[in-house]
């Protein structure tokens, strides 16, 4: 009957079997949180299994957390997301590949976080996002990787956005569009030597974090703040584009 679970393949010879019993063997109303650490290859084999056994239960929180020492990835099953109205907060870390060749459809997400992740294409962030039409409440990682070259968010019910992205010795371009116009909360930090870095006005922005953004070819980071309330800003060196307009502001 416990509705919260949580399983470490660390801990277990035969995580398989251990996580499939267990699931199908619950027998409480809804599973409340399912909580997955995989460290090994070989114990991802069912993850698709498990995940839709976990998902048929009413399951409203996920974390599903992969890591694997070599480069290779557990592709997210994206037929479970073709129609959910349980699911409230979604985690998925590490070495996971996200695809999705057509639109979701998570009608009671709230919170999405997305830790150092792939994306099978551009297409497959779009898919996903415009299939959230509750999503509050979103923070992505990304690291030295190229997955997609534009990274685009458009989500008009976000509220909090936190963005991190580890700094590369090399760029390859691209960069981040977002359009959040219920934006109200955030916080950006790690975008060096990128090609474009574009957010649509966010009129009810209440406070934003910029840390070490700089050498942006195309930004308009400062344009987009002016509505905020509380703003702290740490770029070094400071190479954003300062229009004239926006002198009095920010004096």
């Amino acid at each position: 009957m416990v509705p919260n679970l949580k399983f470490d393949s660390y801990y277990s010879y035969a995580f398989s079997d251990h996580v499939y019993k267990s699931l199908v063997l619950n027998k409480s109303p809804f599973l409340e949180r399912v909580h997955l650490k995989i460290r090994h290859e070989r114990d991802a084999s069912d993850v698709g299994i498990w995940l839709g056994v976990a998902f048929s239960r009413n399951l409203r929180q996920m974390v599903l957390n992969v890591q694997f020492m070599n480069d290779r990835l557990v592709r997210f099953p994206s037929v479970l997301c073709s129609w959910n109205n349980t699911l409230v907060f979604l985690k998925l870390k590490h070495s996971i590949l996200l695809d999705f060749p057509s639109r979701v459809s998570l009608m009671s997400l709230r919170k999405l976080h997305l830790h150092f992740v792939m994306f099978q294409d551009e297409e497959s962030v779009c898919n996903l996002l415009s299939g959230c039409p509750r999503l509050e409440d979103m923070v992505v990682y990304r690291g030295s990787y190229v997955d997609v070259k534009t990274f685009t968010i458009d989500v008009p019910s976000l509220q909090r956005l936190t963005m991190h992205e580890d700094n590369p010795v090399e760029r390859d371009g691209g960069g981040y569009v977002i359009k959040t116009p219920s934006l109200k909360y955030l916080d950006m930090s790690g975008f060096v030597d990128r090609e474009v870095l574009l957010i649509e006005n966010c009129p009810e922005l209440v406070e934003a974090t910029i840390v070490d953004v700089y050498d942006v070819a195309n930004e308009n980071i400062l344009v987009s703040l002016t509505s905020a309330t509380r703003l702290c800003l740490h770029l070094s060196p400071l190479e954003m584009g300062v229009r004239n307009n926006l002198v009095s502001n920010e004096s």
